[in-house]
Order: structure tokens, then C-alpha cells, then sequence
């Protein structure tokens, strides 16, 4: 478990001039992984640094990196070899680029002339529903009485979701089409008419373990290589009609967007705070001491919209949502943990979805499906929504902040609404 060390201290700075700009997400605190590319080279791993890239091929090349790992085309290498390697990979990052080292400048790319992919290839993704308040405050059309699934308060409650449409922010979304029952009664088939946005977290596995050998909640925590965001982009009218029995499908695989910077679990060890009171008590396979007083992470995530006519104005995105990743139910080691209880071979590179990222407070309501139980929401310029309309933009953003802690940020994940295509004659 990722403790504290030289590389949190907050008064460490940075030979990088915008790694110490006020409000920035990518101090020398942080040091998120990603994967990059430019006009003139091939995709390679990267560290963010205030508004630049650090490149750690070019850094290996130059002796100044030793894991070849770093030198990948994708995060993958570095995630099969667990935890101890990107906590190595960051000390020595973290002294490279430290007031007093030997600036390199020549290592860094402008953050906004690099194309940034997918992490890793996503070799498997399962969803969470990990949020009281989320599965309370829908649960109740269906069954005000018991309102939560019959194992909410037992597990972490998951599916098996489609790895080949998870995509990188940015990527644009095209309305899909589906079939659905109208209040009516008639069966309907067409472009969704209620499509939706799920703020969540992205968790990303480290390491693997052989079929068959579960992941205790004591080794839990060394199987998260790091966070991220994650819009698990949601078609409610299809969604409905499709769930019972066996749980959503079409209505999900339609896209996930997920931000192309990981904070790595390391940085994040500053931002751990005791996870929720659960009632009744975790059966002991889902307990332990650290996961109680450590287990949470104080991160406050928010989601926001840009319409057509907002963009045409130059407004702001106005935010939906605004919520506490660490009002969670289950932490995300409950979640690997339960996840491997029966032998799954969880995999490096492996995705999790936390789940929709609902809070108590009405601010904190992590989907429009939740938001609309009050009517649709208004914004500044007059504009209603009920539902995401062709031409909307989501943009989540994330911080974690703790006292005595620099803050550090997530980058961004966004994605716009594209009209559906005509359907094949």
C-alpha cells in the first residue's frame, strides 16, 4: 500500500515553470502516466507536467529513466510489472524533474501539441453500481420499499461491460439507435431519445493472478495501479427495456469515454481517508483494518455541459454535477477484491468503472436520469435538458485535495453527441 514519501512533499518544486501555476492538475506532486503522440513521432508513454509532457522514451534513451518499460508504446509493460514499478518510476521522475536537477527541457512536449490515446489496450471492463445515493434515488420507481438491489449492502454490485468501445476523451459519440417500449405500450425501434451521462471512476488493474487464486482485500490495493475518469455514456429508454433479467446491454456498449491521464495510486496515497460506515458490516472477505481508515479518496469530481448555442456564445460549461468520489459505499479495493473472490484472472491493463458517482446533496447527482427525477434542468442561458442533445458536450473534471497536500488534478475526459446515422436501407 502506497505510503507517503519525498515525492508528496509539498514544498518540492519543479525546474517546470507551469507545474507551479495556481489551480494547474499536474504539479510535480502528481505525475499522471499517459500515452502520447505528435506530428513527428509514434505513440509513447508520458508523464504530465504542468502544461507539458515529459517524454519517457526520450528519458530512458538518455539514460535518465532505467525501466525499458517506460519506453513502451503503451502503459501496458509497465502495469504487468505491479505497484513496486511505477513507484520506482516515479521517484525517479520526480528527481528528474525537481528544482536543482539539471533542467532537460528537450524532454518535454507542449501538452497542447500532443495527441493523446488510449492508456492501455483495454483487455477487459466491468462495471460497478457502488453508490448508495445513485442506487437509492433510482431504485425507488421501481420499488419505493426496498429501493436498493437485495445485495447492495453486501457486495459490490458489478456487470461485465464491452471492452472494445471504451475510447479515449475526445472521441465523439454518435447517437445510437435501439429498441424500447413506450409508455403506450408500443415497441418502438430508432435513435434514443434518452441518452445520458454516468460520471465515474476509471480504476486500472496492476498486475495479474493465476485463474483460479483469489485477490484478498490485504493484496487488494497493490492490484490498483491508478485512477482516472470515466463517462460510461448511458441509453436510458433501451437500457429500461432491456435489464431485466440479465442486466444492461445494448443501452451500454455504445461507448465509454474515459481521460487518457492515470493518476497512479502512489500520488493519490495523501488523499486516502476512512471509508464509509457500512451497516451491516462488511463480511470479513470484503474488511480490513486499512480499507476502513484508508480505503476512501477524498476527490471531488464535477460534470459539465456545453451546448451548440452555449459554444456559438463562447458561455461557459455550465457544471451538472458536483460530487465526493469518497461518498462511495465500496472502496475500490472491496471492489477488486470481490471482483477475484472466485478466481478471476484479473489482468494488467484490466479497466473497473466505479460506478455512478452520486452524493447525498442534490448538487451531487452524477446522471441526468437522476437530476430529471425533479424535472429538467435548467441553465443560464435559458436552455432546458432533460436528456443529452446532438451537438451537447460532457466534460468531467476531477481534484483531489487534502489539508496539508498539494492539490492534484486529473486532466479532463469530454466527449460531444453526434446525430445518429441513417439507419441502412
Amino acid at each position: 500500500m502506497a505510503g507517503r514519501d519525498a515525492t508528496h512533499d509539498p514544498a518540492l518544486r519543479c525546474w517546470v515553470a507551469s507545474a507551479h501555476a495556481a489551480g494547474t492538475d499536474f504539479p510535480i506532486q502528481n505525475l499522471p502516466l499517459g500515452v502520447f503522440s505528435t506530428d513527428s513521432g509514434a505513440p509513447r508513454c508520458g508523464v504530465a507536467i504542468g502544461d507539458a509532457v515529459l517524454d519517457l522514451r526520450a528519458a530512458h534513451a538518455a539514460g535518465l529513466v532505467g525501466n525499458a518499460a517506460a519506453a513502451a508504446d503503451s502503459l501496458g509493460p509497465l502495469m504487468g510489472e505491479g505497484r513496486g514499478a511505477s513507484a520506482a518510476l516515479r521517484a525517479e521522475v520526480s528527481a528528474l524533474l525537481r528544482e536543482g536537477a539539471a533542467p532537460r527541457p528537450d524532454l518535454l512536449v507542449p501538452m497542447q501539441a500532443a495527441r493523446m490515446h488510449l492508456p492501455t489496450a483495454v483487455r477487459n471492463f466491468s462495471d460497478f453500481m457502488a453508490s448508495y445515493d445513485h442506487c437509492a434515488r433510482l431504485g425507488v420507481r421501481r420499488d419505493p420499499k426496498n429501493p436498493l438491489p437485495p445485495a447492495f449492502r453486501h457486495l459490490p454490485v458489478a456487470y461485465h461491460s464491452r471492452a472494445s468501445s471504451v475510447r479515449v476523451s475526445g472521441e465523439d459519440v454518435v447517437r445510437p439507435h435501439g429498441q424500447w417500449q413506450r409508455q403506450d405500450g408500443s415497441m418502438h425501434f430508432g435513435p434514443t431519445e434518452a441518452m445520458d451521462y454516468e460520471l465515474e471512476m476509471a480504476v486500472w488493474i496492476a498486475g495479474d493472478n493465476t485463474l483460479g487464486e483469489p485477490v484478498t482485500m490485504a493484496g487488494a490495493p497493490e492490484r490498483i495501479f491508478g485512477y482516472g475518469l470515466l463517462n460510461d455514456w448511458s441509453v436510458r429508454d433501451v437500457q429500461r427495456w432491456e435489464m431485466p433479467p440479465l442486466g444492461p446491454f445494448l443501452g451500454k456498449s455504445v461507448s465509454t469515454s474515459v481521460s487518457p491521464w492515470i493518476v497512479t495510486a502512489e500520488a493519490l496515497a495523501p488523499f486516502e481517508v476512512a471509508a464509509p460506515v457500512q451497516d451491516p458490516p462488511a463480511l470479513p472477505y470484503l474488511d480490513s483494518a486499512w480499507n476502513r481508515s484508508n480505503g476512501a479518496l477524498s476527490v471531488r469530481m464535477t460534470a459539465a455541459i456545453v451546448t451548440p448555442r452555449m459554444r456559438a456564445d463562447g458561455t461557459a460549461a455550465f457544471v451538472l454535477t458536483d460530487t465526493q468520489f469518497a461518498a462511495m459505499y465500496w472502496t475500490a479495493a472491496a471492489m477488486v477484491a470481490h471482483h477475484a473472490t472466485n478466481g478471476c484472472n484479473l489482468l494488467a491493463g484490466d479497466l473497473l468503472g466505479s460506478g455512478t458517482v452520486s452524493g447525498p446533496q442534490e448538487s451531487a447527482r452524477a446522471c441526468l436520469a437522476e437530476i430529471g427525477l425533479t424535472g429538467p434542468v435548467t441553465l443560464p442561458n435559458g436552455e432546458t435538458r432533460r436528456w443529452i442533445q446532438d451537438g451537447d458536450e460532457i466534460i468531467f473534471r476531477a481534484r483531489a485535495e487534502a489539508p496539508g497536500a498539494v492539490p492534484i488534478g486529473f486532466g479532463e475526459c469530454r466527449g460531444s453527441l453526434l446525430p445518429a446515422i441513417a439507419w441502412p436501407a
